[in-house]
């Protein structure tokens, strides 16, 4: 029983060892080997997937990618949770530049349709903490659980904070440095800190 304990360690380590090596592979092989051994880790996996060096994923178990993929580096993509209380579901062509959080931890939700492009230092993020309680700390108040949808064909603009409970409409796009705090319109334009309103594609 002991002995059995021990191996156990031994290939507990063995395997962090091995997943912090493959995170930080270098150069293209480093790319193929990510996605070979990935793929089988996730809810579900389509085809060309980029995987860059130093991207870093928690509850693979929740979190469903499709085809056509690049994931820039220092990029994080975050579900955990029991299996099927996190989700979060990235369509087909979608581009992320590097240091990108997309996180569902908590049981949170988000979704990401075909062919969205999201720029550097971007965070998404479905849930919150609460703090109603002042008699509390906040750190134990736990967390309110939300929803974000990003529709197709949107253009997120570097250092872009989306909120809980937020839909972004088709062809919307969202300008550099804006929070995220409502909906947005289908092939709206939007900036700001709240992100308002200030032209239509359509226009």
């Amino acid at each position: 029983m002991r002995f059995r304990k021990i191996l156990n360690n031994i290939l507990d380590e063995f395997k962090q060892d091995f997943d912090n090596l493959l995170i930080y592979f270098p150069g293209r092989l480093g790319c193929f080997l990510r996605y070979a051994v990935y793929r089988r880790r996730f809810k579900s996996c389509g085809n060309n997937i980029h995987i860059s060096h130093s991207v870093f994923f928690k509850g693979f178990e929740n979190i469903e990618i499709g085809d056509d993929i690049w994931l820039g580096p220092y990029n994080s993509i975050f579900a955990e949770s029991n299996i099927g209380e996190a989700k979060i579901k990235i369509g087909n062509h979608i581009s992320l530049n590097s240091n990108v959080m997309i996180n569902a931890d908590v049981k949170g939700e988000i979704i990401i349709e075909d062919n969205v492009l999201i720029g550097p230092n971007v965070v998404i993020r479905a849930s919150g903490h609460r703090y109603e309680d002042i008699d509390m700390p906040i750190r134990k108040q736990g967390h309110h659980k939300g929803r974000i949808i990003i529709k197709e064909d949107v253009w997120i603009g570097a250092n872009v904070v989306i909120l809980p409970n937020v839909t972004i409409g088709q062809g919307a796009v969202i300008g550099a440095g804006a929070v995220v705090t409502k909906d947005v319109e289908s092939y709206s334009i939007v900036a700001g800190v709240p992100a308002k309103k200030i032209k239509s594609r359509i226009e």
